[in-house]
């Protein structure tokens, strides 16, 4: 009789092992499937048949664009002027910017984005934009290849984004009021 218990206690001790392995190989794959990939923050809008995003962090408001004040004889990017917290900001129109992409409709918003320099200006949109993410990896990797201010990068789902970096719009020497591409 006394080796009855000790063939018990191997048994259980037996069952409660595989017990556990079994916890920890599913809460192992858990882990796994629950580890986020890091991502880039967007403000997406359309422009055109497009998609088109700006870095979340250099948006700063989305105003109407009836607060614009027409500047006459001023260069064919420049809609207006604008008032925003106490500046007076230039608002430029995005699709010349980029190139003379046409819209869909016409502008109705306008997003005052940081330059990448500190200074703010608003450009033109046909919507408020809304928030999303991309990949931080596709991001990087398409920036590392990318040598104008737009950056075509594919969320999860295969679709393209047309990503503006605002400091290398703004940056090149014709002031970003030119042909962007």
């Amino acid at each position: 009789m006394k080796g009855t218990p000790l063939v018990v206690d191997e048994t259980l001790e037996s069952e409660t092992r595989d017990l556990l392995a079994r916890r920890a190989a599913r809460l192992r794959e858990q882990g796994e499937s629950t580890v986020e990939e890091a991502v880039h923050w967007i403000a997406e809008f359309p422009l055109g048949e497009e998609r088109y995003a700006l870095p979340l962090e250099s948006l700063r408001a989305a105003l109407p664009l009836r607060m614009v004040t027409p500047v006459p004889l001023s260069a064919p990017a420049v809609i207006g002027v604008l008032r925003f917290q106490g500046q007076v900001l230039s608002a430029l129109s995005l699709a010349s910017l980029l190139g003379g992409h046409g819209w869909r409709q016409d502008p109705a918003v306008l997003l005052v984005v940081d330059r990448g320099d500190g200074e703010l200006c608003a450009l033109d949109c046909e919507a408020i934009p809304r928030p999303t993410t991309l990949p931080l990896a596709s991001v990087e990797a398409a920036r590392a290849r990318a040598e104008g201010p737009v950056v075509e990068v594919f969320t999860h789902d295969r679709q393209l984004i047309h990503l503006i970096d605002p400091k290398r719009l703004f940056g090149r020497s014709d002031g970003g009021v030119r042909h962007a591409r």
